[in-house]
């Protein structure tokens, strides 16, 4: 088993998580919004970012793969679910726990630019700006964080750890 060291706590992750979603609130005031979780690590950010969003706010999700079971993405992204009703005319705000090389990034703007959305926004929990290879920049972020392997509060490795309350680095 991988010795798991604290990098953020539940406490900060939810003092930053209710900022954004006051920051959110003010920039769509008074108009709706739809949250577009990232199945299925951006689920429990999705959820508390939610809470804290004073809007009328709908949820829907997209689910795509890049990573495998690997801690290294393939390069490669698969949709494997689009979203199940229109997004046309719509405050679109994808939600995503990590930002990271951009590539699954910049896939999931092209499949949702294509159901003609009224604005497009990202909402990431983490960004991992030392690892971007694609020029991509969320509108809201958590955290800046280094390129560590990280789990807990929705990530995963091959499918463990999601439940965390924290964020954790995998240290081997």
């Amino acid at each position: 088993m991988p010795n798991l060291k604290v990098m953020l706590s539940r406490d900060q992750i939810q003092k930053r998580v209710a900022e954004l979603g006051a920051r959110i609130s003010a920039d769509f005031h008074g108009q709706p919004v739809v949250l577009v979780g990232v199945l299925k690590g951006a689920t429990i950010f999705l959820s508390d970012l939610a809470r804290n969003i004073a809007l009328d706010a709908t949820f829907d999700f997209i689910s795509v793969s890049s990573y495998g079971s690997e801690k290294q993405s393939s390069g490669e992204v698969k949709l494997n679910k689009d979203v199940d009703n229109s997004m046309e005319a719509k405050n679109v705000i994808l939600v995503e726990d990590i930002l990271d090389t951009g590539l699954t990034m910049s896939y999931l703007l092209k499949v949702l630019r294509a159901h003609n959305p009224k604005s497009l926004k990202i909402a990431a929990l983490l960004d991992k700006t030392s690892r971007r290879i694609l020029p991509i920049h969320a509108d809201y972020v958590g955290f800046e964080i280094p390129d560590h392997f990280v789990v807990g509060y929705g990530m995963d490795a091959a499918e463990r750890y999601r439940n965390l309350p924290d964020i954790c680095v995998v240290e081997e």
